[in-house]
């Protein structure tokens, strides 16, 4: 057996074998523990990095657009660049997780994000903001990946999906306090000073004392943490055996990359991530601006999106209890965009003057995020071999910023204030993500039933889940669906 193909957490375990019969460790106890370390912080990120990323809606419906003197698509082309920087980011990002301990790098890419959104005040014109939103892109392209990587490391599969839906819950919370924040000082008035760049420097210091608590106290793995006993370790990491993916080994494999490139199961799962991103583009980059152009002033518009929170709240809330329960992703995410195509139908047809039903169609589409959390939670769940799983992760957020430089092009200033065409492809996008949620739960299934009829031929390897090996290597990797 080649030590570089040995798990890190194997090794541990090799080495403190003789704790494994010293005592006992009250499991219940341990998960709690574990949930207090990892959840809180994990939902908290999220919540930064939404609030974040929503800001510019907000500023935009504050005067923004106006002092900046934005004229054309230029409002769009700056949240198109933000994604295409986080896209270029996450190309060496799979090697990158793999090398480097990811609660660090979390901590310092949250700090990054906090100085870059504070700086956003400063800028005087359009290609300022293009630069900032820029260099937002570009740190904020570790986020999702770390939070995977950290809870694949911590969580069973049926664990994990449920603590997907939990820290997503932080997108919902962002929603809520972004627009109580926009509410809030578009009601400050400072002669010398506008009331969104006042929000950029709140925002930002706000964000860059948040990265250092998660630099400090966000976990790199389980075998160097403080807070759990050699014993507690041990347990931690033998209850992740059974996911068979493993917890961390920093060997690259070149046979991985060339495997996730054949594979059918990444290529879904990068397609369907693309399709859901382009909605959700609509939520973060233009919820704000849509309410407004119903009618409403600034100050209700920042209050009327606050439900669109409300709503991700709780439908990542029931989606976490039933998937955890019964682990059917495919169907919740043909579920939630099949709520997502009401929203987008509502929005598209009905007469402008039913403002009351658009407003609906918004919260109904916010039902999308939920989804986007099971396709990551499927990644997690249903690739293994830590070079395949890294770039895996790398592949998926490297296909949401696809959707995001996508969505936001199709809100194009000659379609405002209706902006049909762009509401069209959101429908369009969420019905074909549909099928591809089936097709994906079918070729799963097809690949399980082929290994179980191969099963009573297979050579059974001592350590299997801790030789890193990937999902198509390992035959007695079993996918869920």
């Amino acid at each position: 057996m080649s030590p570089t193909s040995l798990d890190r957490a194997a090794v541990y375990l090799q080495n403190h074998d003789q704790l494994l019969d010293e005592g006992s460790v009250n499991a219940r106890a341990l998960l709690r523990k574990i949930d207090w370390r990892i959840i809180p912080l994990s939902l908290m990120c999220m919540a930064v990095l939404f609030v974040d990323k929503l800001n510019i809606s907000y500023a935009a419906v504050m005067g923004m657009n106006q002092d900046l003197r934005l004229s054309g698509n230029e409002f769009s082309n700056t949240a198109t660049a933000s994604s295409v920087a986080t896209l270029i980011a996450e190309v060496p990002m799979g090697y990158i997780i793999q090398q480097v301990p990811p609660g660090k790098l979390l901590g310092i890419n949250v700090i990054l994000w906090g100085i870059i959104t504070a700086s956003t005040a400063a800028v005087k014109n359009y290609h300022g903001l293009l630069v900032c939103r820029i260099l937002l892109g570009i740190s904020e392209a570790t986020i999702q990946p770390c939070l995977m990587v950290i809870t694949g490391m911590w969580y069973t599969k049926p664990e994990a999906a449920r603590r997907f839906c939990l820290w997503f819950c932080g997108l919902g919370l962002g929603q809520i306090v972004a627009g109580l924040i926009s509410w809030g000082f578009q009601r400050v008035t400072v002669e010398s000073l506008e009331g969104w760049r006042i929000m950029f420097i709140a925002l930002g210091g706000v964000t860059i004392v948040f990265g250092l608590m998660v630099m400090i106290l966000m976990p790199d793995n389980p075998m160097s943490v403080k807070w759990l006993s050699d014993v507690e370790k041990t347990v931690a990491i033998q209850r992740i055996a059974v996911n068979q993916t493993g917890i961390q080994n920093t060997h690259f494999k070149w046979s991985h990359l060339k495997e996730l490139v054949f594979d059918v199961q990444i290529w879904l799962l990068v397609i369907l991530t693309g399709l859901i991103s382009i909605c959700a583009t609509v939520i973060s980059t233009y919820s704000a601006i849509v309410i407004r152009n119903f009618g409403y002033s600034s100050l209700q518009t920042a209050l009327l999106n606050i439900p669109s929170g409300v709503v991700s709240i709780t439908t990542a809330l029931m989606t976490a209890y039933y998937v955890g329960r019964q682990a059917n992703r495919w169907l919740w995410i043909s579920m939630l965009c099949m709520s997502a195509v009401l929203g987008s139908a509502l929005m598209t047809f009905l007469p402008e003057a039913n403002k009351g039903g658009h407003l609906v169609g918004i919260y109904l589409v916010n039902t999308i995020i939920p989804a986007a959390v099971l396709v990551l939670s499927w990644v997690t769940a249903n690739v293994a071999g830590q070079t395949k799983r890294a770039f895996a992760y790398a592949s998926v957020n490297f296909a949401f910023y696809i959707g995001s430089i996508l969505g936001p092009q199709t809100f194009q200033a000659k379609d405002a204030p209706q902006y049909l065409p762009a509401k069209t492809v959101v429908l369009a996008a969420q019905s074909a993500a549909i099928v591809v949620a089936v097709v994906i739960r079918l070729y799963y299934g097809r690949q399980n039933s082929l290994r179980e009829k191969r099963k009573s031929t297979e050579k059974i390897i001592k350590d299997m889940e801790w030789l890193n090996l990937t999902d198509k290597e390992n035959k007695t990797f079993r996918y869920g669906y």
